[in-house]
């Protein structure tokens, strides 16, 4: 049992220690390049943009500054460097000048230590220059900027573990290296977790470009079969390659020490020859040496150079500092009840963690309640002893930190578990505060719950400085506790998903493949027919675990999150804002509608079976056809062989599955209209009854056509429908011992026919 919970908490502490990074640090070498620049004023791309586009840690800082101004890559601008010159040039000297510098902390001094980073860096350039010109050479149309960033980006993760751990690393570089092994493997083995699953943590609390976060994700993964149904994952593809011949080249030091090899399984895919990409390899030291001069990575004096940039910047710092401070006792003295909520619910976003969510809510209730230190904790995991918190000591300083429960305490006081009440702290968590590293007055020090759907999911302590507020705001302190559980239940039940998710994904993303196995072309040159399946048992398991925990986990939290939003609309002036919690709200409902989709695909109800006449089922699908494209009656022609046709089926899952095809159907017409025939054959000597579904519309070519029963499978664009119609059809029909063909062929129409069984058979089906 100790086994298993030390296995539970090391990744978790890992999680501690990188969320403590908002962001990477860049070499002293780097900042004594770009400091000088800020100083004199020099803001724009031409200064700046080689720089920041060939370094890591300054590369994410431009994509966190471009989240907060709204820019995206590649709708808004082309690059980074070009983001350069789109921001306001003083929050791009803002954000560089925040940027930490490696190496200048006495633990860093080392030398080979330094040189580490230094290759790791240099490393990351060969992959992001060879990715580039791979992208470049490919005959598909990727974008080798966004692959330029990715390759730059993919091993953030490595980075940030040296960084925040830098003796567990060393130690696990040490070990790849004795036994010739990839660092991937051996921090799977000693951490549970790797830098690739670390690296898209990052890039999601970072914002950085879907793409971009995949190919971070996904290029140690099994990327071929996984771009097959999702073509954002090519240049996860590219990256990969990238990689292997950066390390092939002996360009930098990536931490892996076995034996690179070219997986010409990617190449054909990327429709790229091994002549080419040995061209590539053969010409990236050059380019690499380029970009590795404007970073100054070669510099026999980076420190000295650094801290000669940074006595320069010391004054213009200060003076920022104190307009900053100027501003925040404004912003405290301005502030009201309600803009603690709205602030707190806008400073938030859908992938927060929980503990980042909840140092929010401590950072703001200091701000606007005008309190003491302030310490909020979430209840601990369900089978360990210990839990994290947050602590806001004076003047606005945070850290997070990760704490022991002794055996004979509660992490919750019983009297506030379910209950909204005000408690001295030092009569009841006198534990916490023993292992905190804070000077607390206990005297003064209060503590609440944070109630989400009746349980207490944490608590917030808090020093109150003056006797008196507590029962002028003792409403306000409720109100406002209820919604930030309500998000933090939110932050946790998503956290949960994560994890549900990734195991999800290593599930069904690597299935077993024949070595001589071939792509299909992808051009359709014949009608082609297939016997739609809904899936595995085991991959129906997996999303029914994961449907019921969603909807378990999110939907109170939901309902909350967008009643709370209805309400700060309903009384907020601002225009923005209003803005934005209508849009808040509107997003829950979508997230609430995909998990009833789940729910009901993964689980449906009951089959009820009976004896049900054809005519009449097809009438009440067309009906039901109607009101879901809203049209008064829809073109559809029905023909039966005979009168009294009757099967053996559930009629309301069958005409829900007749529905979703003739809506379908009626919707490949390009032009708008069309008309959809529908015919029913069998002799009664048959054990099925066939109904032929037929359209002339725009049809489907070979790999649309095997992806057409796929769960959220949709070919219209994003943003449209989540594509459940053929997949819920398909389902159904499978509960109710039928089968489904679909014939289909582009520009000439689509046939669906689906048998049903004319009498009773077993149908001790499971869901």
């Amino acid at each position: 049992m100790a086994e298993k919970i030390a296995d539970a908490i090391i990744p978790h502490q890992i999680e501690l220690a990188i969320g403590r990074l908002d962001s990477l640090a860049t070499l002293p070498c780097v900042a004594a390049r770009f400091f000088p620049k800020l100083l004199e004023g020099q803001l724009t791309s031409s200064a700046l943009g080689e720089i920041i586009e060939s370094e890591p840690a300054l590369a994410v800082k431009i994509f966190v500054l471009m989240h907060k101004q709204a820019l995206s890559l590649p709708d808004e601008v082309s690059s980074l460097s070009q983001a350069v010159d789109k921001l306001p040039a003083h929050l791009v000297r803002d954000a560089l000048f925040s940027v930490k510098v490696y190496g200048t902390s006495q633990a860093d001094k080392d030398s080979d230590k330094l040189l580490s980073r230094t290759e790791l860096v240099r490393h990351c350039l060969a992959v992001a220059c060879c990715a580039k010109d791979i992208a470049e050479i490919a005959p598909a149309k990727i974008d080798s900027r966004l692959c330029y960033l990715a390759g730059l980006l993919a091993n953030i993760g490595n980075l940030a573990l040296e960084e925040a751990m830098p003796k567990s690393f060393a130690r696990i570089v040490e070990e790849a290296k004795s036994q010739n092994a990839s660092i991937y493997t051996i921090q799977q083995k000693h951490l549970g977790t790797d830098y690739t699953i670390i690296g898209k943590r990052l890039a999601q609390r970072w914002h950085l470009p879907n793409e971009i976060t995949l190919a971070i994700w996904l290029h140690k993964s099994n990327v071929n079969i996984i771009s097959q149904s999702m073509p954002e994952a090519r240049i996860a593809q590219i990256v990969q390659l990238a990689d292997t011949i950066a390390r092939r080249s002996g360009i930098g030091q990536s931490g892996s020490f076995d034996v690179p090899e070219l997986s010409e399984q990617t190449a054909q895919s990327l429709s790229i020859n091994s002549e080419q990409l040995e061209s590539i390899g053969r010409s990236l030291a050059e380019t690499v040496t380029q970009k590795s001069k404007v970073l100054g990575l070669d510099s026999p004096t980076p420190q000295t150079d650094y801290y000669q940039a940074m006595h320069a910047a010391v004054c213009k710092l200060a003076q920022n500092n104190t307009k900053l401070s100027l501003e925040k006792s404004m912003l405290q003295t301005a502030s009201s009840h309600l803009d603690l909520l709205t602030e707190f619910l806008l400073g938030i976003n859908s992938t927060s963690p929980p503990i980042e969510a909840a140092e929010k809510l401590a950072l703001r209730w200091q701000q606007f309640y005008q309190t003491g230190m302030v310490c909020v904790y979430l209840a601990p995991l369900s089978n360990l002893a210990s839990l994290e918190a947050v602590v806001v000591e004076n003047l606005g300083r945070s850290k997070t930190v990760f704490l022991d429960v002794p055996a004979n305490a509660e992490p919750i006081p019983q009297a506030i578990q379910k209950n909204f009440l005000i408690l001295d702290a030092d009569e009841h968590i006198g534990w916490l505060f023993e292992q905190l590293d804070a000077d607390f007055n206990l005297s003064q020090t209060k503590i609440m719950p944070l109630l989400c759907n009746e349980r207490a999911i944490g608590a917030i302590a808090f020093e109150l400085r003056y006797p008196g507020d507590l029962e002028l705001f003792r409403e306000n302190f409720k109100t406002t506790t209820s919604i930030a559980a309500a998000i933090l239940g939110m932050a946790i039940a998503w956290q949960k998903q994560q994890d549900y998710s990734e195991k999800f994904a290593r599930l069904i993303a690597k299935p077993t493949e024949p070595a001589d196995i071939k792509p299909e072309p992808v051009v359709d040159t014949k009608p082609k027919q297939i016997q739609p399946t809904t899936g595995t048992d085991s991959f129906l398991t997996a999303l029914a675990e994961i449907a019921s925990g969603a909807a378990h986990e999110l939907n109170n939290p939901l309902s909350v999150v967008s009643g709370r939003a209805q309400m700060l609309n309903e009384i907020e002036s601002d225009p923005e804002k209003k803005r934005m919690l209508k849009k808040i709200q509107e997003n829950t409902n979508e997230i609430s509608q995909i998990i009833e989709d789940l729910m009901i695909f993964a689980k449906p109800p009951q089959s009820r079976f009976a004896q049900t006449d054809i005519e009449q089922m097809l009438d009440e699908a067309v009906q039901l056809t109607a009101q879901k494209m809203n049209v008064e009656q829809p073109d559809v022609q029905i023909d039966l062989a005979q009168a009294g046709e009757s099967v053996f089926v559930d009629s309301g899952q069958i005409v829900s599955a007749i529905a979703n095809i003739l809506s379908n159907s009626l919707e490949s017409y390009t032009s708008g209209s069309g008309t959809v025939k529908v015919a029913v054959t069998g002799d009664e000597s048959a054990e099925y009854v066939k109904i032929s579904i037929n359209d002339e519309g725009c049809g489907m070519n070979a790999e649309t056509l095997q992806k057409a029963t796929q769960p959220f499978f949709s070919d219209k664009p994003a943003g449209r429908k989540r594509g459940m119609g053929l997949a819920y059809a398909a389902r159904l029909i499978q509960l109710n011992k039928g089968k489904l063909e679909i014939t289909s062929q582009p520009g000439s129409g689509t046939t669906v026919s689906i048998s049903l069984p004319r009498q009773e058979t077993n149908h001790n089906s499971t869901h």
